[in-house]
């Protein structure tokens, strides 16, 4: 049988994260890669640490989308990739180290903005978007961020005021529009994951 995607997407903190741990925690760890669009943020090395703070991390124009394509369509072939892995601490990629992803049954890419994209859209199985109460969301990052990340309160306060917000009302929340299923994370989704768990089931055999 040919490899599946499915593709989590959903606003900075909505829980996606908490909804693939539990996908994962159900699922044989043979059977699936995971896939984090985290790590396609673009390499800044060759910006001042200056720049990199200014950047925008929350527009499509700061994910290398191009690579995140190449790499899905390689494991969708069964091939083997070398993810990047970005370092939220220094605002660009580690140099010295990627991750080895080996093709698998369910291949699952957990991210902000993986329905922006039509190709890569193109690629999924199963779109799943992760909503959440905006607040709850400010606070969930606000934790992960100052605890995480190295990021002080002030920073997380202005960074989500000045483009997390108003590129989620943007770029992210309009994405919802692809999504063949919508999870209320701040609400019990437990009907929800057993649909998806089902259905993820009967691929893997081959139903």
């Amino acid at each position: 049988m040919e490899n599946f995607l499915i593709v989590v997407a959903g606003g900075s903190a909505s829980g996606k994260t908490t909804v693939v741990s539990k996908m994962l925690n159900s699922l044989n760890p043979g059977d699936v890669s995971l896939i984090s669009m985290d790590n396609y943020y673009k390499d800044q090395s060759n910006l001042s640490m200056e720049e990199r703070l200014n950047t925008n991390y929350d527009h499509p124009d700061s994910f290398d989308l191009d690579l995140l394509y190449e790499q899905l369509k390689e494991l969708l072939e069964g091939n083997s990739i070398k993810e990047p892995v970005y370092d939220f601490k220094i605002h660009s990629r580690n140099q010295n180290e990627t991750i080895t992803v080996n093709p698998k049954k369910v291949i699952i890419l957990e991210g902000i903005l993986p329905l922006y994209d039509k190709k890569i859209r193109e690629l999924a199985s199963l779109k799943i978007y992760v909503e959440s109460d905006p607040d709850i969301r400010f606070i969930r990052r606000l934790k992960r961020d100052t605890a995480e990340r190295g990021r002080s309160i002030d920073y997380v306060i202005n960074q989500y005021l000045d483009t997390v917000k108003p590129m989620y009302e943007k770029f992210i929340r309009p994405t919802k529009r692809y999504a063949d299923i919508i999870i209320p994370n701040d609400k019990k989704h437990d009907i929800a994951l057993k649909v998806i768990l089902a259905r993820i089931k009967e691929i893997i055999e081959g139903k």
